[in-house]
Protein backbone atom coordinates (compact mmCIF):
# COMPACT_ATOMS: atom_id res chain seq x y z
CA UNK A 1 0.00 0.00 0.00
CA UNK A 2 1.32 3.14 -1.21
CA UNK A 3 1.51 6.29 1.41
CA UNK A 4 -0.20 8.97 0.85
CA UNK A 5 1.46 11.50 2.47
CA UNK A 6 4.60 10.20 0.32
CA UNK A 7 2.45 10.34 -2.91
CA UNK A 8 1.34 13.38 -2.19
CA UNK A 9 4.96 14.52 -0.98
CA UNK A 10 7.02 13.24 -4.55
CA UNK A 11 3.58 13.99 -6.67
CA UNK A 12 2.39 17.16 -5.88
CA UNK A 13 3.35 18.81 -9.37
CA UNK A 14 0.85 16.70 -10.98
CA UNK A 15 -2.08 17.88 -8.44
CA UNK A 16 -0.64 21.73 -9.31
CA UNK A 17 -1.20 20.48 -13.37
CA UNK A 18 -4.47 18.83 -13.19
CA UNK A 19 -6.21 21.66 -11.01
CA UNK A 20 -4.40 24.43 -13.45
CA UNK A 21 -6.35 22.41 -16.46
CA UNK A 22 -9.92 22.03 -13.93
CA UNK A 23 -9.48 26.12 -13.60
CA UNK A 24 -9.51 26.03 -16.83
CA UNK A 25 -12.21 24.08 -18.04
CA UNK A 26 -14.74 25.68 -15.00
CA UNK A 27 -13.94 28.92 -16.10
CA UNK A 28 -12.57 29.23 -19.56
CA UNK A 29 -14.02 32.61 -20.34
CA UNK A 30 -13.04 34.17 -17.10
CA UNK A 31 -9.10 33.07 -17.41
CA UNK A 32 -8.96 33.23 -20.94
CA UNK A 33 -11.69 35.36 -22.05
CA UNK A 34 -10.19 38.84 -22.28
CA UNK A 35 -6.84 38.96 -23.04
CA UNK A 36 -5.99 42.88 -24.16
CA UNK A 37 -3.56 43.84 -21.23
CA UNK A 38 0.09 43.20 -21.18
CA UNK A 39 -0.28 42.65 -17.51
CA UNK A 40 -2.91 40.28 -17.42
CA UNK A 41 -1.34 38.07 -20.33
CA UNK A 42 1.68 38.35 -18.35
CA UNK A 43 0.30 37.21 -15.43
CA UNK A 44 -1.76 34.01 -17.07
CA UNK A 45 1.37 33.01 -19.03
CA UNK A 46 3.77 33.10 -16.31
CA UNK A 47 1.56 30.59 -13.85
CA UNK A 48 0.85 27.95 -16.90
CA UNK A 49 4.55 28.18 -18.08
CA UNK A 50 5.53 27.54 -14.37
CA UNK A 51 3.03 24.44 -14.13
CA UNK A 52 4.35 23.33 -17.14
CA UNK A 53 7.93 23.23 -16.31
CA UNK A 54 6.91 21.64 -13.16
CA UNK A 55 5.02 18.94 -14.90
CA UNK A 56 8.32 18.29 -17.17
CA UNK A 57 10.74 17.98 -14.00
CA UNK A 58 8.30 15.17 -12.60
CA UNK A 59 8.33 13.51 -15.87
CA UNK A 60 12.10 13.35 -16.07
CA UNK A 61 11.47 12.11 -12.61
CA UNK A 62 9.75 9.01 -13.66
CA UNK A 63 11.54 8.59 -16.67
CA UNK A 64 14.85 8.09 -14.72
CA UNK A 65 13.24 5.50 -12.15
CA UNK A 66 12.20 3.56 -15.48
CA UNK A 67 15.82 3.75 -17.06
CA UNK A 68 16.92 2.33 -13.94
CA UNK A 69 14.85 -0.39 -13.19
CA UNK A 70 14.40 -1.38 -17.04
CA UNK A 71 18.12 -0.62 -18.09
CA UNK A 72 18.17 0.92 -21.48
CA UNK A 73 17.11 1.35 -24.38
CA UNK A 74 13.55 0.54 -22.73
CA UNK A 75 13.54 3.63 -20.26
CA UNK A 76 14.41 5.91 -23.11
CA UNK A 77 12.20 4.31 -25.56
CA UNK A 78 8.93 4.66 -22.74
CA UNK A 79 10.05 8.49 -22.34
CA UNK A 80 9.99 8.94 -25.79
CA UNK A 81 7.20 7.19 -27.18
CA UNK A 82 5.10 9.16 -24.33
CA UNK A 83 5.91 12.34 -25.37
CA UNK A 84 5.57 12.06 -29.51
CA UNK A 85 2.40 10.17 -29.00
CA UNK A 86 1.01 12.84 -27.16
CA UNK A 87 2.60 15.33 -29.92
CA UNK A 88 1.12 13.32 -32.34
CA UNK A 89 -2.50 13.40 -30.34
CA UNK A 90 -2.05 17.04 -29.99
CA UNK A 91 -1.45 17.07 -33.84
CA UNK A 92 -5.05 15.19 -34.47
CA UNK A 93 -6.71 16.96 -31.76
CA UNK A 94 -6.29 20.34 -33.74
CA UNK A 95 -7.36 18.56 -37.18
CA UNK A 96 -10.46 17.99 -35.38
CA UNK A 97 -11.46 20.63 -33.91
CA UNK A 98 -10.17 23.42 -35.57
CA UNK A 99 -10.25 25.37 -39.54
CA UNK A 100 -7.94 23.14 -41.79
CA UNK A 101 -4.67 23.95 -42.11
CA UNK A 102 -2.94 21.66 -44.64
CA UNK A 103 0.65 22.88 -43.72
CA UNK A 104 0.67 22.37 -39.36
CA UNK A 105 1.29 18.53 -39.16
CA UNK A 106 4.52 19.50 -41.46
CA UNK A 107 5.44 22.62 -39.81
CA UNK A 108 5.14 20.56 -36.34
CA UNK A 109 7.22 17.89 -37.43
CA UNK A 110 10.03 20.31 -39.08
CA UNK A 111 10.03 22.42 -35.24
CA UNK A 112 10.38 19.15 -33.65
CA UNK A 113 13.12 18.45 -35.83
CA UNK A 114 15.16 21.13 -35.49
CA UNK A 115 15.11 21.53 -31.83
CA UNK A 116 15.55 17.85 -30.39
CA UNK A 117 18.37 17.72 -33.00
CA UNK A 118 20.10 21.22 -32.64
CA UNK A 119 18.82 22.72 -29.79
CA UNK A 120 18.21 19.73 -26.96
CA UNK A 121 21.41 17.61 -28.91
CA UNK A 122 23.73 20.32 -29.14
CA UNK A 123 22.85 21.83 -25.46
CA UNK A 124 23.65 18.24 -24.19
CA UNK A 125 26.61 17.74 -25.86
CA UNK A 126 27.81 20.99 -24.79
CA UNK A 127 26.98 21.28 -21.24
CA UNK A 128 28.41 17.38 -21.40
CA UNK A 129 31.71 18.55 -22.67
CA UNK A 130 32.15 21.46 -20.04
CA UNK A 131 32.40 19.15 -17.63
CA UNK A 132 33.75 15.64 -18.92
CA UNK A 133 35.69 17.10 -21.96
CA UNK A 134 35.18 14.49 -24.56
CA UNK A 135 32.74 12.15 -24.13
CA UNK A 136 32.09 8.64 -25.87
CA UNK A 137 29.06 6.62 -27.30
CA UNK A 138 28.25 3.17 -29.30
CA UNK A 139 28.75 4.54 -33.04
CA UNK A 140 26.69 1.21 -33.97
CA UNK A 141 24.02 3.72 -32.35
CA UNK A 142 24.24 6.86 -34.60
CA UNK A 143 24.69 4.62 -37.58
CA UNK A 144 21.36 3.13 -36.86
CA UNK A 145 19.57 6.42 -35.85
CA UNK A 146 21.31 7.99 -38.82
CA UNK A 147 20.41 5.66 -41.21
CA UNK A 148 16.48 5.83 -40.17
CA UNK A 149 16.41 9.70 -39.68
CA UNK A 150 17.83 9.72 -43.18
CA UNK A 151 15.13 7.48 -45.59
CA UNK A 152 12.21 9.02 -43.17
CA UNK A 153 13.46 12.61 -43.65
CA UNK A 154 13.47 11.75 -47.44
CA UNK A 155 10.37 10.00 -48.14
CA UNK A 156 8.38 11.57 -45.05
CA UNK A 157 9.35 15.58 -45.94
CA UNK A 158 11.28 15.58 -49.12
CA UNK A 159 9.98 13.66 -51.45
CA UNK A 160 6.11 14.72 -51.38
CA UNK A 161 7.12 17.99 -52.63
CA UNK A 162 8.16 16.72 -55.75
CA UNK A 163 4.86 14.28 -56.42
CA UNK A 164 2.18 15.40 -58.81
CA UNK A 165 -1.22 16.34 -57.36
CA UNK A 166 -2.82 13.21 -59.59
CA UNK A 167 -0.63 10.80 -57.36
CA UNK A 168 -0.53 12.33 -54.48
CA UNK A 169 -3.77 9.66 -52.79
CA UNK A 170 -1.28 6.77 -53.54
CA UNK A 171 2.12 8.04 -52.47
CA UNK A 172 0.51 8.91 -49.20
CA UNK A 173 -0.68 5.61 -48.94
CA UNK A 174 2.38 4.05 -49.57
CA UNK A 175 3.98 6.91 -47.21
CA UNK A 176 1.85 5.48 -44.61
CA UNK A 177 3.09 2.00 -45.06
CA UNK A 178 6.98 2.27 -45.52
CA UNK A 179 6.95 5.05 -42.36
CA UNK A 180 5.55 2.50 -40.06
CA UNK A 181 7.29 -0.52 -41.42
CA UNK A 182 10.27 1.27 -41.24
CA UNK A 183 10.14 2.77 -37.81
CA UNK A 184 8.86 -0.66 -36.71
CA UNK A 185 11.56 -2.84 -37.99
CA UNK A 186 13.98 0.00 -36.32
CA UNK A 187 12.32 -0.61 -32.82
CA UNK A 188 12.76 -4.22 -33.73
CA UNK A 189 16.20 -4.01 -34.08
CA UNK A 190 16.57 -1.52 -30.63
CA UNK A 191 15.01 -3.55 -28.33
CA UNK A 192 16.00 -7.48 -30.15
CA UNK A 193 17.89 -8.04 -32.25
CA UNK A 194 20.93 -5.79 -31.64
CA UNK A 195 20.12 -4.31 -28.42
CA UNK A 196 23.63 -3.70 -27.50
CA UNK A 197 23.82 -0.91 -30.28
CA UNK A 198 22.14 1.33 -27.80
CA UNK A 199 24.56 0.63 -24.87
CA UNK A 200 27.38 2.05 -23.77
CA UNK A 201 30.31 0.66 -21.66
CA UNK A 202 33.93 1.74 -20.76
CA UNK A 203 36.79 0.74 -21.86
CA UNK A 204 37.41 -1.18 -18.15
CA UNK A 205 33.43 -2.19 -19.00
CA UNK A 206 31.68 -0.40 -16.27
CA UNK A 207 28.51 0.73 -17.40
CA UNK A 208 27.91 4.30 -16.86
CA UNK A 209 26.46 4.78 -13.30
CA UNK A 210 23.58 6.93 -12.48
CA UNK A 211 23.12 9.46 -9.44
CA UNK A 212 19.03 9.27 -9.99
CA UNK A 213 18.52 8.13 -6.70
CA UNK A 214 16.29 4.50 -6.29
CA UNK A 215 12.86 4.56 -6.58
CA UNK A 216 10.64 2.70 -3.97
CA UNK A 217 7.75 2.25 -6.21
CA UNK A 218 7.80 -0.46 -8.73
CA UNK A 219 7.27 -0.50 -12.73
CA UNK A 220 3.77 -0.39 -13.43
CA UNK A 221 3.29 3.13 -10.80
CA UNK A 222 6.45 4.98 -12.92
CA UNK A 223 4.75 3.75 -16.18
CA UNK A 224 1.24 5.17 -14.89
CA UNK A 225 2.63 8.12 -13.37
CA UNK A 226 4.81 8.92 -16.57
CA UNK A 227 1.64 9.07 -18.77
CA UNK A 228 -1.04 11.06 -16.67
CA UNK A 229 1.93 13.74 -16.23
CA UNK A 230 2.79 14.02 -19.62
CA UNK A 231 -0.85 14.54 -20.61
CA UNK A 232 -1.44 18.08 -19.17
CA UNK A 233 1.70 19.17 -20.59
CA UNK A 234 0.34 18.86 -23.71
CA UNK A 235 -3.44 19.68 -22.87
CA UNK A 236 -2.01 22.89 -20.82
CA UNK A 237 0.38 23.93 -23.58
CA UNK A 238 -2.39 24.36 -25.63
CA UNK A 239 -3.41 27.31 -23.45
CA UNK A 240 -0.56 28.49 -23.53
CA UNK A 241 -0.12 29.13 -26.78
CA UNK A 242 -3.95 31.28 -26.97
CA UNK A 243 -2.23 33.53 -24.05
CA UNK A 244 1.14 33.50 -26.36
CA UNK A 245 -0.76 34.27 -29.82
CA UNK A 246 -2.47 37.17 -27.76
CA UNK A 247 1.11 38.22 -26.83
CA UNK A 248 2.21 37.76 -30.05
CA UNK A 249 -0.38 40.27 -31.52
CA UNK A 250 0.08 43.17 -29.03
CA UNK A 251 4.19 42.58 -29.24
CA UNK A 252 3.86 42.41 -33.30
CA UNK A 253 5.91 39.30 -32.81
CA UNK A 254 5.82 36.66 -35.59
CA UNK A 255 3.01 34.15 -34.90
CA UNK A 256 5.53 31.06 -35.44
CA UNK A 257 7.05 32.03 -32.31
CA UNK A 258 4.56 30.71 -30.53
CA UNK A 259 4.61 27.05 -31.96
CA UNK A 260 8.13 27.26 -31.28
CA UNK A 261 7.87 28.10 -27.64
CA UNK A 262 4.70 25.58 -27.48
CA UNK A 263 6.76 22.93 -28.52
CA UNK A 264 10.10 23.43 -26.59
CA UNK A 265 7.68 23.29 -24.00
CA UNK A 266 6.48 20.16 -25.36
CA UNK A 267 9.87 18.25 -25.69
CA UNK A 268 10.91 19.61 -21.91
CA UNK A 269 11.01 16.71 -20.48
CA UNK A 270 12.93 14.71 -23.36
CA UNK A 271 15.42 17.52 -23.09
CA UNK A 272 15.91 17.66 -19.14
CA UNK A 273 16.39 13.70 -19.03
CA UNK A 274 19.20 14.36 -22.12
CA UNK A 275 20.85 17.23 -20.64
CA UNK A 276 20.88 15.57 -17.22
CA UNK A 277 22.19 12.39 -18.64
CA UNK A 278 24.69 14.08 -20.82
CA UNK A 279 25.82 16.16 -17.44
CA UNK A 280 26.37 12.58 -15.78
CA UNK A 281 28.77 11.40 -18.58
CA UNK A 282 26.02 8.91 -20.13
CA UNK A 283 25.83 10.65 -23.74
CA UNK A 284 24.85 7.17 -24.75
CA UNK A 285 21.11 8.39 -23.11
CA UNK A 286 21.34 11.84 -24.28
CA UNK A 287 22.04 10.35 -27.74
CA UNK A 288 19.04 7.71 -27.62
CA UNK A 289 16.37 10.36 -26.33
CA UNK A 290 17.25 12.94 -29.22
CA UNK A 291 17.56 11.12 -31.65
CA UNK A 292 14.58 8.31 -30.77
CA UNK A 293 12.41 11.87 -30.91
CA UNK A 294 13.68 12.72 -34.03
CA UNK A 295 12.58 9.18 -35.99
CA UNK A 296 9.59 8.61 -33.94
CA UNK A 297 8.13 12.17 -34.77
CA UNK A 298 8.49 10.83 -38.17
CA UNK A 299 7.69 7.44 -38.28
CA UNK A 300 4.35 7.77 -36.20
CA UNK A 301 3.18 11.44 -36.63
CA UNK A 302 3.34 11.21 -40.50
CA UNK A 303 0.76 8.08 -40.63
CA UNK A 304 -1.46 9.49 -38.40
CA UNK A 305 -1.88 12.28 -39.50
CA UNK A 306 -2.30 10.61 -43.25
CA UNK A 307 -4.99 8.51 -41.88
CA UNK A 308 -6.99 11.21 -40.10
CA UNK A 309 -6.98 13.45 -42.86
CA UNK A 310 -8.05 10.78 -45.48
CA UNK A 311 -10.88 9.95 -43.10
CA UNK A 312 -11.96 13.56 -42.09
CA UNK A 313 -11.59 14.79 -45.72
CA UNK A 314 -8.71 17.15 -44.79
CA UNK A 315 -5.90 17.58 -47.64
CA UNK A 316 -2.24 18.06 -46.11
CA UNK A 317 0.92 19.68 -47.09
CA UNK A 318 3.72 17.58 -46.07
CA UNK A 319 6.74 18.56 -48.69
CA UNK A 320 8.88 21.21 -47.11
CA UNK A 321 9.69 24.68 -48.22
CA UNK A 322 13.60 24.87 -49.87
CA UNK A 323 14.89 27.01 -46.85
CA UNK A 324 13.49 24.02 -44.73
CA UNK A 325 14.99 21.65 -46.86
CA UNK A 326 18.15 23.51 -46.82
CA UNK A 327 18.49 23.45 -42.98
CA UNK A 328 17.78 19.74 -42.42
CA UNK A 329 19.82 18.87 -45.15
CA UNK A 330 22.83 21.01 -42.74
CA UNK A 331 21.54 19.09 -39.53
CA UNK A 332 21.98 15.91 -41.41
CA UNK A 333 25.11 16.19 -42.45
CA UNK A 334 26.38 17.98 -39.21
CA UNK A 335 25.24 14.36 -37.31
CA UNK A 336 27.31 11.86 -39.73
CA UNK A 337 30.45 14.16 -39.52
CA UNK A 338 29.98 15.22 -35.63
CA UNK A 339 28.99 10.98 -35.09
CA UNK A 340 31.43 9.43 -37.19
CA UNK A 341 34.10 9.14 -34.17
CA UNK A 342 31.88 7.98 -31.65
CA UNK A 343 32.67 10.94 -29.30
CA UNK A 344 31.58 14.24 -29.23
CA UNK A 345 33.24 17.70 -27.40
CA UNK A 346 32.92 21.52 -26.99
CA UNK A 347 33.45 22.67 -30.58
CA UNK A 348 30.22 19.82 -31.87
CA UNK A 349 27.77 21.28 -29.96
CA UNK A 350 28.38 24.32 -30.30
CA UNK A 351 27.66 23.94 -34.28
CA UNK A 352 24.23 22.01 -33.19
CA UNK A 353 23.41 25.68 -31.14
CA UNK A 354 24.58 27.37 -34.71
CA UNK A 355 21.90 25.57 -36.44
CA UNK A 356 19.31 26.18 -33.93
CA UNK A 357 19.77 29.81 -33.98
CA UNK A 358 19.55 29.56 -38.02
CA UNK A 359 16.59 27.91 -37.51
CA UNK A 360 14.71 30.42 -34.85
CA UNK A 361 16.18 33.33 -37.25
CA UNK A 362 14.33 31.75 -39.83
CA UNK A 363 10.92 31.94 -37.50
CA UNK A 364 11.59 35.84 -37.64
CA UNK A 365 11.99 36.73 -41.20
Amino acid sequence: MIDPRLLLRKEWPLLLSYGSLLALFIAPEAILGELASGTRIGVIFAWLFVVILLSAFSVVHHAESLAQKLGEPYGTIILTLSVIGLEALMIATVMLTKEENPSMARDTMYGVLMIVLNGLFGLAILLGAFRHKLQNFNMRSSDTYLGCIIVLIGVGLFVPRFVPDASIFMFELYLIVICLVIYGLFMWVQTREHRGFFEYQHADGTVVPSDHPESPFGVGYHVVLLVITLLPIVLLAKQLSVVMDAGLLTLGAPEALAGLAVAVLILAPEGLAAINAARNNNLQRALNICLGSAAATIGLTIPVVLIIGMIVGQELTLGLEPEEMLLITMTVLLLVVNLDKGETNVFKGALHLVLFASYVVFVFV
